[in-house]
């Protein structure tokens, strides 16, 4: 057996559960209330939206798939869209204007007030993402930025900042799947089976 081979596992793992233990001890109330608004939102007849690069944009995807088919609940579909999967759009939009612009027209096009737009980038300055968000803010669409631990450019463009303890970019994408799935578990929590919770945070209606 590779003992350098067998190593790299192990370092990798024990780096993994170390930022795991960490983000979900200091970020676990900012992850439930990431779904609080997230539940609130599609309530109110909103969707969520996501945009990434690379290994986030699968990221994206994967958690808009969750929301339009299911989690582990047996409930309706529940509207959520990725902003990095209709290539003709992509490819238009980086031909015609510029690459950094293909979330944001697709926002401009797609996204409503009272909407929601989770960011992933584990710098924190993927342009076309803080683009996306900063467009996002005018247009009174609620900003999730999820990056690594400094935050960067996503600080300022982000109502709620999701950062994970780690420079290390397979980890970091690591618990950004990991707290996206907490947020899909915690919707269900909050739409379907402890109603109650929620009320108090949805608009009241005259």
């Amino acid at each position: 057996m590779s003992e350098a081979a067998l190593k790299k596992v192990m370092d990798h793992a024990a780096a993994g559960l170390a930022a795991r233990k960490a983000f979900f001890d200091t970020k676990g109330e900012l992850v439930v209330e990431v779904s609080r608004a997230m539940a609130v939102c599609l309530a109110s007849g909103g969707k969520i939206m996501f945009c990434g690069n690379g290994g986030s944009a699968a990221d994206c995807q994967h958690l808009a798939a969750e929301f339009s088919n299911r989690f582990k609940l047996e409930r309706p579909p529940l509207p959520g869209l990725a902003l990095t999967t209709d290539t003709s759009a992509i490819t238009a939009i980086a031909n015609d204007y510029s690459f950094d612009e293909i979330f944001s027209k697709q926002l401009q096009a797609l996204g409503r007030p009272g909407d929601m737009l989770v960011g992933f980038s584990t710098s924190g300055t993927s342009t076309n993402v803080i683009r996306a968000m900063r467009e996002a803010k005018r247009n009174e669409i609620i900003t999730v930025g999820m990056c690594g631990q400094s935050g960067a450019e996503m600080t300022s463009v982000s109502d709620f900042l999701v950062t994970v303890p780690s420079s290390d970019t397979p980890v970091i994408q690591e618990i950004h799947i990991s707290a996206g799935h907490m947020m899909c578990h915690l919707v269900d929590h909050f739409l379907f089976e402890a109603v109650s919770e929620l009320t108090p945070y949805l608009p009241e209606t005259s």
